[in-house]
């Protein structure tokens, strides 16, 4: 596509869902993927066009993705084409037992034993993944997020656009976590997929780096500071060169400059694409107001170093919305002016703007607004359970989200009232009009 044919800044954007296939009967998971793409295209593919949407493979068989065909400039009906789908797949896996289970991590696999890697078409690049890290374990084989891809053209866009991104990349977990259980039991946090994905690639560590990316706002410096030290250090391992592409980036959001894009990593799955959506409309319309520069200008938003937004982003992996953030200048960057303040509230504050401005996003108030009064699906599955972790317990409360999946169906946990409502944070005016401070 030539450079005029590219989608700029918020032209559009791509969304995957990864899904776990589970059995009817004892929701453990199932290595079908194969099996439902034959049973969608007549054989076994790695990606089948469904209208809008397509299906895809993923690393294991027990994972299927679900993502928009190509870039899509509206989320308008986003939410219902997934749903769509997710009926679709429910019913080809009928005969065989089977149904799709949400949420970031299945809450009792055993990856070490249960692991079944892709093994048609590229399969050649999972084994390189699985001789160098060994993919038989959690950060692997049990994490379902979703990907929301972001266009730029040139090499401002991308500077504008990675800023922001940073920015907002420590505080997604107090939004998007759901994965409070690994191997039948609460760990305490709220993004255990999180966890496990930031030190699943410990062997090399300059392939996910520290999880929020370097302050880098050109190619040239991201191929310089992030790209070519990773195919450094990844080539004694891999000397026919098959990892050596973009894609090989384990960052929390990475730069893939073959198509132009940002991808965001760090959102798990929800209980029902209305979430997810919902989720992903507060991400867009947040960032889009930093790239306006709403709060703060351009080169404040660069001046962030990774210490700082780590410290961020590892109390919300831990707490979700209760983190207790007390970084004042974090704070001031999205216009608030009082600290200390939990993430939630944070939230809550951004929805408030992003709804005012963004009339796309009104469609999906209401599940942002069940996020926000009754907690990250984390906090709504850890309330559930408040009675215990038994096994039966967790398939009941499991069961009912997948019950929400299949039913476009917000969970809601077992407390008859919501918790307390994350009122917005105190804010201060937004630093004159929007794209005043533009340069």
């Amino acid at each position: 596509m030539s450079p005029r044919g590219r989608l700029g800044l918020f032209e559009g954007c791509g969304v995957e869902l990864e899904y776990m296939i589970v059995d009817r009967e004892t929701l453990d998971v199932r290595p079908l993927a194969d099996e439902l793409l034959r049973d969608a295209a007549g054989r076994i593919v790695q990606e089948a066009r469904r209208g809008r949407l397509r299906w895809s493979n993923e690393l294991v068989l027990h994972v299927i993705e679900l993502k928009t065909h190509g870039p899509t400039r509206s989320l308008a009906g986003l939410a219902a084409a997934f749903g769509g789908e997710i009926r679709r797949i429910h019913e080809l896996l009928e005969p065989h037992s089977a149904m799709l289970m949400p949420t970031g991590m299945h809450p009792w696999m055993d990856p070490l034993r249960e692991t079944r890697l892709w093994p048609h078409g590229n399969r050649a690049i999972y084994e390189a993944y699985d001789r160098i890290f060994g993919c038989a374990g959690h950060g692997w084989s049990n994490l379902q997020s979703i990907h929301l891809n972001l266009p730029f053209r040139g090499d401002e866009q991308f500077g504008r656009l990675h800023a922001a991104v940073r920015l907002v990349l420590p505080i997604l977990p107090a939004l998007a976590a759901s994965t409070p259980v690994v191997e039948g039991r609460l760990t305490g946090l709220m993004d255990n997929r999180l966890e496990v994905y930031r030190r699943n690639q410990a062997k090399i560590p300059s392939v996910a780096g520290r999880v929020i990316p370097e302050p880098v706002f050109s190619r040239q410096a991201y191929r310089r500071n992030v790209l070519h030290p990773m195919y450094r250090d990844i080539a004694p391992h891999d000397s026919g060169g098959l990892l050596q592409e973009e894609w090989l980036n384990s960052r929390g959001a990475i730069a893939r400059f073959d198509r132009h894009t940002i991808e965001i990593r760090l959102l798990d799955v929800q209980e029902t694409p209305a979430a997810d959506v919902a989720i992903v409309a507060a991400v867009l319309g947040t960032l889009r107001l930093l790239v306006r520069e709403r709060w703060a200008c351009w080169a404040e938003q660069c001046a962030w170093e990774i210490d700082p937004l780590e410290q961020i982003f590892l109390a919300t992996l831990r707490d979700g919305d209760a983190a207790r953030l007390d970084n004042e200048r974090y704070l001031a960057a999205f216009g608030v002016d009082r600290a200390p303040c939990s993430a939630g509230r944070l939230w809550a504050h951004l929805i408030e703007a992003v709804l005012e401005t963004d009339p796309e996003a009104r469609e999906y108030r209401h599940a942002l607004e069940h996020i926000l009064e009754r907690g990250v699906l984390a906090r709504r599955l850890t309330r559930a359970l408040a009675d215990g972790v038994d096994r039966a317990r967790l398939a009941a409360v499991y069961r009912d989200v997948c019950d929400c999946l299949l039913n476009g169906r917000l969970f809601t946990g077992a407390a008859e009232t919501p918790a307390p409502a994350h009122r917005p944070a105190p804010g201060r005016r937004a630093r004159g009009s929007e794209g005043s401070r533009r340069r």
